[in-house]
Parts: structure tokens; C-alpha cells; sequence
């Protein structure tokens, strides 16, 4: 087994991780994809798929906001492959409310599912990195972060949250040659926004220049980029990955 890179990336058996997942696929490369749901469907085929393009592929069920599962689970990825090259914290939900009827959990949920979540994949992950003097972190931000977004108060706080954590992080980790960027997607073709209303569908439409929703595929060419030779100068930064709708 020739593996030069090990790719990690969390929530990703479905949507946006998925495509991650499968473009960082190479034969010189090993992507391990994360789910929170032993029953997931998704799972089996995004394991199917990344065996047919990866040098080496897994799938496993831990929850990404677990800081011990995280880190056991991260240092016996790179005890076993002797290495981890790129983490990608794609993992979340959302629980959407008016913030007046906002429950404590639904907050606390969020906040833990979509920033925790990347600070504790990223703290077990650096102490690997630094080791190695290499590294890429990419965290999977949302175009909320910067519009905000009626209902989802929780969940544009915890994207943001993510920002000022690349750029903190960024700072720590430059010197031992790790690079810690962000993609926030806009509207993406996703279940989430399959299942929208047509009306609600229109609404979102209108508002992109581009006239139409992302796709998973351009969100994944972002984050490769960022993960890639190419981008070793890059730390720090956010690219925008929607079609104008924030400029």
C-alpha cells in the first residue's frame, strides 16, 4: 500500500462531505469519512465509491463533537498510516427556530455538532501535524456566517464561530507549516435543500446572481485546493463558494 497522504473528513457520507471525500481521492491517498448514524444508508455507498478511486478507504461511526472519540479515533488513524495530511470539519446539523422560541438545546446542540466539533477534530489533529511540520485544515463555513439568516441563529453563530477559530488557528499553527483555511458554501443542492418548499425554493433563487444552487462537486474543488501543494501559502482565509449571493 503506497499511501503518501491521509485524508480525514468528518460528516462525510452524504452532501457536500461526500463530495470532499471523493475528490480528495487519490491512489496515493487514504480518506476516511466520519457519520453519526450506525443505520445510515450513505455510509456503505460513500465506502463503495471511495474504494474505487482512494489507495485506501474507511468509514466510520463516531460523532465528531466527542473530543475523546475524536482524539482516540484521530491518533490511531495516524499510528496506523504513520501520518494525517488534511482534516476537513464538514460535520453539523442544524435546528432551526426563531430565537424567541429557541430552545437551550437546540442551541447548545448546534453550537456542539458545528463548532465544537471542529475545535476537537483540529486540537487532536495539530498535535499530529506540528509533529509532521505539515498539514492542512479546512473548516466547512456557511455564507450565513457573514448574511445571517431569519431561523437559524444558532447555526450562523456557530459558522461564524468557525471563522474566528481558522483565523486563531491559522496564526498558532503557521510556523510548523500548517495551513488552516475555510469554504463557505451558499445555497448548495443538498437533502437539506432538496426537500424545500417550491415557493421558499423561488425565493432563494432570486436572491443568487448566478441563477441557479451550487453543487456539492464546486464546494469539494474549493476545499481541494485548499488542501493541495498549491495552497501551502495560503493560511487564514475564506473562500466563498456561492454563485454571488455575498460579495
Amino acid at each position: 500500500m503506497n499511501i503518501k497522504k491521509v485524508a480525514l473528513v468528518t460528516g462525510g457520507v452524504r452532501g457536500i462531505g461526500r463530495a470532499v471525500a471523493l475528490r480528495l481521492a487519490a491512489p496515493d491517498t487514504a480518506v476516511i469519512a466520519t457519520h453519526v448514524n450506525p443505520a445510515s444508508s450513505g455510509a456503505e455507498e460513500t465506502l463503495k465509491l471511495l474504494k474505487e478511486k482512494a489507495g485506501a478507504a474507511e468509514v466510520q461511526c463516531w460523532a465528531a463533537e466527542d473530543s475523546r472519540a475524536a482524539r482516540g479515533q484521530i491518533e490511531d488513524i495516524a499510528a496506523r498510516y504513520g501520518r494525517l495530511d488534511i482534516l476537513v470539519n464538514n460535520a453539523g446539523l442544524t435546528r432551526d427556530g426563531l430565537s424567541v422560541r429557541l430552545s437551550d438545546e437546540d442551541w447548545h446542540k448546534v453550537l456542539e455538532a458545528d463548532l465544537f466539533s471542529a475545535f476537537a477534530c483540529s486540537r487532536a489533529a495539530a498535535r499530529i501535524m506540528m509533529k509532521q511540520r505539515g498539514g492542512r485544515i479546512i473548516n466547512l463555513s456557511s455564507v450565513v456566517a457573514f448574511t445571517g439568516n431569519v431561523g437559524q441563529v444558532n447555526y450562523s453563530a456557530a459558522k461564524a464561530g468557525l471563522l474566528g477559530l481558522t483565523r486563531s488557528l491559522a496564526l498558532e499553527l503557521a510556523g510548523r507549516g500548517v495551513t488552516v483555511n475555510a469554504v463557505a458554501p451558499g445555497f448548495i443542492e443538498t437533502d437539506m435543500t432538496a426537500g424545500l418548499d417550491g415557493k421558499v425554493r423561488a425565493q432563494f433563487m432570486e436572491r443568487i446572481p448566478a441563477g441557479r444552487l451550487g453543487r456539492p462537486e464546486e464546494v469539494a474543488e474549493a476545499a481541494a485546493f485548499l488542501a493541495g501543494d498549491g495552497a501551502a501559502y495560503i493560511t487564514g482565509q475564506t473562500i466563498h463558494v456561492n454563485g454571488g449571493l455575498y460579495l
